[in-house]
């Protein structure tokens, strides 16, 4: 495969092998950690936690342990179903690693991604129909959009753990390796109810008791094991779940991305003939390497990874040196367009693709009941017209 490079500190998996190595240590801050979270949820669900209810529809995209779950492409495919029904969304997101000039900001085209953060740039830039509001106090974003230019509805980015917003629906993103009840080969043991610091849990699996429905990141190939384990883990809480996976759209130059053109013009694998570099600084850089390698049919002749929402402002040099045509992801791009590399770069689009589903009544076991729930877009536009004003 040519050489990969991990700077140290890069995100290789969603949870560290010295947590595996160290969990007998970790363990009793987990439960103090497990338990902090499960008091500030008691109090929410008892009403004792000040919150703001938008009075729009608002849907919190979030999951229960951190990184790499798919929510980005999973709002990018909400605000795309929006758009073909001719609604606006408003996402509220504080913008990881953004630096606002002001509060709350806009994301938008022309503000620069360290300015408003690199995934609501993207989100921004892709569904110019929708507005995409960065704040750390998401109610004060909201408040201003309700106060200047109400959307039809609100999308909270990673909300399930923001509790000081009311929500109408709690989606919540699992990853394959959450739920497994032996590991697959080749991985590493489940993160089920693995909690901070000794797993990558961010509250104790009671936590899912508020979710709505669950959206698991896997492959198709994978379905067919999770299955059982999806049941076992989820009986006590059936909920639809709907599996989707990370399926690959196109090359997009990265010089078209700084002449900022309107149109989505992709491009195939035949772009690149030869060997290749890709680059990435994102939450599941094996996930990426995976997509990258289904849509060219080989693997990148080198690769460099960095922790999820890198800068890359001092990466230049060490790109170019590589003397590859560079890959990216859609999120990295945002910022490695502003580089002008000297080599030709492109990002790989990608998109969250539906595939699978449980209905509540077979995660609840009810052998009377063996047909899978509906697909998640009649799901998903079904609740959305049910809750509209």
């Amino acid at each position: 495969m040519g050489t990969n490079v991990f700077p140290p500190g890069a995100a290789m998996a969603k949870r560290h092998p010295l947590q595996n190595i160290l969990a007998p240590l970790l363990l009793p801050l987990s439960r103090l950690y497990g338990l902090g979270g499960s008091l500030r949820r008691r109090l929410a669900r008892n009403g004792a936690l000040s919150q703001w209810k938008p009075p729009r529809p608002c849907i919190s995209v979030g999951n229960i342990s951190w990184g790499g779950t798919g929510k980005t492409p999973v709002t990018d495919w909400l605000l795309s179903q929006a758009s073909k029904r001719s609604l606006r969304a408003a996402v509220l997101t504080r913008g990881y690693g953004a630096h606002p000039s002001t509060l709350p900001l806009r994301a938008c085209p022309g503000v620069s991604a360290s300015e408003c953060g690199d995934e609501p740039l993207m989100l921004a830039s892709a569904h110019p129909d929708a507005v995409v509001m960065v704040d750390p106090d998401r109610n004060r974003a909201g408040r201003f959009l309700e106060e200047h230019d109400p959307p039809d509805f609100y999308l909270l980015d990673d909300g399930f753990q923001h509790l000081s917003t009311g929500r109408d629906l709690d989606i919540v993103l699992l990853d394959k390796d959450d739920v497994p009840l032996s590991p697959f080969p080749g991985r590493p043991p489940s993160n089920w109810n693995r909690v901070i610091p000794a797993g990558s849990w961010r509250e104790r699996e009671t936590a899912l008791d508020d979710a709505d429905i669950f959206l698991i990141k896997t492959e198709p190939e994978d379905w067919p094991a999770l299955v059982p384990a999806l049941k076992a883990r989820l009986s006590s809480r059936p909920r639809p779940v709907f599996a989707f996976r990370m399926a690959p759209v196109g090359l997009r130059s990265l010089a078209e991305r700084a002449g900022d053109h309107a149109g989505t013009r992709y491009g195939d694998a035949s772009a690149i003939t030869g060997p290749y570099a890709f680059v990435c600084g994102i939450g599941d850089p094996s996930q990426a390497l995976r997509t990258v390698t289904e849509f060219f049919r080989r693997p990148p002749a080198n690769m460099l990874s960095f922790p999820d929402h890198h800068d890359f402002r001092r990466e230049k040099a060490t790109i170019e040196a590589m003397d590859l045509p560079v890959v990216c992801t859609g999120k990295d791009a945002v910022k490695l367009t502003s580089l002008d590399l000297a080599v030709p770069a492109f990002s790989l689009e990608v998109s969250a693709e539906f595939f699978a589903s449980l209905s509540a009544e077979a995660v609840a076991g009810d052998s009377s009941s063996c047909e899978p729930e509906t697909d998640f877009e009649t799901w998903w536009n079904g609740w959305l017209t049910r809750h509209l004003i």
